[in-house]
């Protein structure tokens, strides 16, 4: 089996993502971050996710952005948006991350060896005006990547991003899911969650769409929300 990294957040899109990959006959290798982000409940839907799917390895890597702040995911200074967000570029948005995400992915397949494929969730549909969620960013760092590396020099095979779900509403995203027997019960997209049960706030942007994906799709939404 060819070996694959996939960004794992506990989420919704990340936790399809995984199952297509897995799906695609690679072995997975899951990778989290604890990245000082106040949702950390998030992570403990990551390890579930994991263990679901079959992954072969599972590693949560701490790093700290709220150092950096910037984002109301890191900052306990700003509000995360509860009534829906304007348009732009939301306060939700933590600079840099997918980057920096994909870089450590990236390590981790050149440590493992014949690792060429790499798997994240961005959608560029129903996601939040993120800049790092676009075709162009994927397209970039996977040119970057075959620069950067030793595999990538090295080549062929060349260095992969994957993206699946990218030109997918939320609700296809579901059925997805959902036809191949996804708990998605199990999966927590909240930005606020409970920090003592993790329910799902439902006012969130995050959680307005993933309401709206289900009801879209005509799949009950087993998510537990405290609002």
């Amino acid at each position: 089996m060819k070996k694959a990294i996939v960004l794992l957040s506990g989420g919704l899109d990340s936790s399809t993502c995984a199952l297509i990959a897995r799906d695609m006959g690679f072995e997975l290798y899951a990778l989290s971050f604890s990245y000082g982000q106040r949702h950390a409940f998030e992570l403990l839907a990551a390890q579930k996710i994991a263990n679901a799917v079959g992954v072969r390895e599972h590693r949560i890597v701490a790093i700290d952005l709220s150092a950096l702040g910037g984002s109301a995911l890191t900052s306990d200074d700003m509000d995360i948006p509860k009534d829906g967000v304007d348009s732009g570029i939301p306060v939700t948005y933590v600079p840099a991350r997918n980057t920096i995400f994909l870089s450590y992915a990236l390590a981790w397949a050149e440590v493992l060896g014949d690792c060429y494929d790499i798997f994240i969730g961005v959608n560029n549909v129903d996601y939040s005006g993120y800049p790092d969620c676009r075709p162009e960013f994927i397209a970039a760092f996977q040119k970057m990547a075959n620069l950067a590396t030793v595999a990538g020099i090295s080549g062929p095979p060349e260095i992969t991003i994957h993206a699946p779900l990218m030109r997918f509403s939320k609700a296809d995203i579901i059925k997805i899911g959902a036809k191949a027997r996804l708990d998605y019960g199990l999966t927590l997209s909240c930005y606020d969650p409970d920090p003592k049960d993790g329910a799902a706030c439902g006012r969130c942007d995050s959680c307005r769409i993933r309401r709206r994906g289900f009801e879209e799709a005509g799949i009950p939404d087993p998510t537990k929300y405290s609002a």
